[in-house]
């Protein structure tokens, strides 16, 4: 589990295809590394990934065919910029929400305009998702826990501050850009109590 805090900045260092699968090696920058090693999990722009090997400054993690086909991470080339973050501990503060690493889906920035010193982007999300996006609600966007400001249709909007523009990849986002969604995981299991109780019914 994780927290939707980024932790720091990463840069794709190398690309390997494996078959259908890629090997990435990822730089860590500022990331303490001191605790972690082979077979620990990081989230790399919202994806939870196993760490396979340990490099001088950095990590390799390999991506399979079905993470490529249901992520942004199939974007990445040489020199992308990733939002990292490790696991959460008993002592980690939760600051930002629960955060699973599994990607439920990829949107795109739509829009994008400046207010006060923060950014406004806007995000379209795939259809099946809306119903778990909910105004002043939580979601992560490659990575990333924001507030959910506004919902209209199937798109939503999100308020970055200074400090996060600063501290994650999403002061570089744009008009098109493709990104990683995960809903709150609270939104899915509540779907699936009220399911259940549903078909329980005579």
């Amino acid at each position: 589990m994780f927290t939707g805090i980024i932790q720091a900045v990463g840069t794709v260092l190398s690309l390997d295809s494996v078959g259908t699968e890629r090997r990435l090696r990822i730089g860590v920058a500022t990331l303490d590394q001191s605790d972690l090693g082979i077979g620990h999990s990081v989230a790399v722009s919202g994806v939870c990934l196993t760490v396979t090997a340990m490099t001088d400054g950095g990590f390799s993690a390999d991506v399979s065919t079905e993470t490529l086909s249901r992520t942004v991470l199939g974007d990445l080339d040489v020199g992308s910029t990733v939002n990292l973050e490790k696991p959460l501990t008993l002592a980690t503060p939760l600051g930002g929400h629960l955060v699973s690493g599994h990607v439920d889906g990829t949107g795109r920035v739509v829009g994008r305009r400046a207010e006060g010193q923060s950014v406004r982007l806007e995000i379209e999300a795939p259809a099946v998702l809306t119903r778990y996006i909910a105004e002043k609600g939580s979601i992560c966007v490659d990575g990333v826990s924001l507030t959910v400001n506004a919902v209209w249709g199937n798109r939503f909007g999100v308020n970055i501050v200074p400090h996060t523009l600063r501290a994650t990849t999403l002061g570089e986002y744009r008009g098109g850009r493709r990104v990683n969604l995960e809903v709150d995981i609270i939104a899915r299991y509540l779907e699936r109590l009220l399911l259940d109780q549903e078909l329980a019914r005579p």
